[in-house]
């Protein structure tokens, strides 16, 4: 389990292919792998990895191809930059949200704002799971706990969030160096996952049978369908 706060940023130091498999090295900034094991797990840009060797100031840690594909960790090269979270202790403070390092899903970066002492992206999300953003809502993005600011849906199910970075975020993480085009892990809160989820099925089982009509009526009014 993790928080979402990043703690660093780690740098891709070797990247050793196998069949099935890749190994990245990752060389910490100082302090972050104190009391680091083999069996461990760490955040690397939201991805849960299990450390298998450990070297002075880095670790090692194998990703399955099934990873590599449905992650950015696939498009990273060596010397790459990464946030890094240590697994959460019993009983420490939870300063973001609950995240389980299993990514949902990926966004792209569409357009960067600079206001004064800001940062604000603006991402793109594809259908289902912009279903799951709501504006004051929670969720994480390259491991980072983040809270929503503004949504906006399309009828197909897709849309944008945004999210704004104060100065302390910029400089913990990795953000202050992307560009528009750039893609980025997402995890949907689970919690939201649930209740929207939730209602939908609720809705679904009350209305299924005028579905049907609701759809029509809709279309004829030039929308995109009851749901």
């Amino acid at each position: 389990m993790f928080t979402g706060i990043v703690q660093g940023i780690a740098h891709i130091a070797r990247i050793a292919d196998r069949s099935g498999l890749r190994t990245l090295r990752l060389a910490f900034p100082a302090g972050f792998d104190a009391g680091l094991q083999i069996g461990a797990s760490v955040a690397v840009d939201g991805v849960c990895l299990t450390v298998t060797a450990l070297h002075v100031g880095a670790a090692d840690f194998d990703v399955m191809s099934q990873t590599l594909a449905l992650t950015t960790l696939g498009g990273l090269d060596q010397g790459a930059a990464v946030n890094v979270e240590r697994a959460a202790k019993e009983g420490a403070e939870v300063g973001g949200h609950v995240l389980s390092g299993h990514i949902d899903c990926r966004a792209t970066l569409t357009s960067l704002r600079t206001p004064e002492n800001n940062r604000v992206l603006r991402m793109a999300l594809s259908p289902p799971w912009m279903r799951y953003v709501f504006a004051k809502g929670y969720v994480a993005v390259n491991g980072a706990s983040l809270t929503v600011a503004e949504v906006q849906r399309a009828p197909d199910g897709s849309g944008w969030f945004e999210v704004w970075l104060i100065p302390e975020t910029l400089r913990l993480t990795t953000f202050g160096d992307k560009r528009e085009g750039d893609t980025l892990n997402v995890e949907i809160d689970r919690h939201t996952q649930v209740i929207v989820d939730t209602v939908r099925e609720a809705v679904d089982a009350r209305l299924g049978p005028y579905l049907a009509m609701l759809d029509a009526l809709a279309r004829e009014r030039g929308a995109s369908g009851a749901r």
